[in-house]
């Protein structure tokens, strides 16, 4: 779960490191043309598919035009609430920008940029609630952390930025996280949901101890939670064997991790 630089917010990610994604090979001026135009119609039908002013932002977050973010949400806060900004506008633009990175034809950095934009975006609409007395209403709360041994961080945070951009609240214990911290703080704060994060083969055991000891100790309480892992060197099966529920690649999948587990 390496990302970033924690520029974008402090938290967590799903034990996902951030891969070198080589681009494709050029295509042929003719297939390129013809890519091109769908693209534009795929662009064209996501603006036309809302309201201008919704439109506006999806487009400004999704070219992450951060500076923009600002002003088009206000705008959009004088006769929209916050929340239909939130399933209107910014939810869509991260789906659409999640499936471009998914596909290759958007790329880590520009998935960072619309990570930035949105919370800008999601800054403005704060302030508007804070405002008016009222609060933002959360999705639900997920622990993130970089298992002990690991000072590995910029995947966690990047996962953590994504999260927190689809409305969740985060957690984020950092990295060199000892077992027992985990542990409390998943007991103390009724935790559904765990990203635990490894970029090296010699702390993936300190993973499987943090989930054996979450098994453990949320047994004795006749309580669950579910634990999503990632990293560079997990794979899916490996994540099986140390008994995780969920194996993440990226913070896409994380995000579609909290989904199924808040639904």
């Amino acid at each position: 779960m390496e990302a970033l630089p924690p520029r974008i917010k402090p938290v967590i990610t799903s034990g996902t490191s951030a891969g070198i994604i080589k681009p494709a090979p050029d295509a042929a001026p003719k297939k390129e043309e013809k890519s091109n135009n769908t693209d534009s119609k795929t662009a064209e039908s996501r603006l036309t598919s809302t309201v201008p002013e919704e439109a506006e932002l999806i487009e400004i977050i999704e070219k992450g035009f951060k500076d923009k973010a600002p002003a088009s949400t206000s705008r959009l806060l004088q006769d929209h609430k916050a929340e239909e900004i939130i399933n209107n506008c910014i939810v869509p633009a991260l789906d659409n920008v999640g499936k471009d990175f998914e596909k290759g034809k958007k790329f880590l950095p520009q998935l960072l940029l619309s990570a930035d934009t949105v919370s800008s975006s999601f800054a403005k609409i704060k302030e508007s609630l804070e405002a008016s007395g009222q609060k933002e209403q959360s999705k639900g709360t997920v622990v993130l952390a970089t298992v002990y041994g690991d000072i590995h961080d910029i995947g966690k945070n990047i996962v953590r930025a994504m999260l927190e951009n689809y409305g969740y609240t985060v957690i984020d214990l950092g990295k060199n996280v000892p077992v027992d911290t985990v542990v409390q703080t998943v007991i103390d704060n009724n935790i559904q949901l765990v990203g635990l994060s490894a970029l090296m083969t010699t702390t993936v055991a300190n993973m499987e101890e943090t989930i054996k000891a979450l098994r453990r100790e949320l047994g004795k309480l006749n309580r669950t939670t579910k634990i999503v892992v990632g990293g560079a060197v997990l794979t899916e099966d490996y994540a099986k064997k140390i008994d995780a529920d969920f194996y993440s690649k990226d913070a896409m999948e994380t995000v579609a991790v909290a989904k199924k587990v808040f639904a």
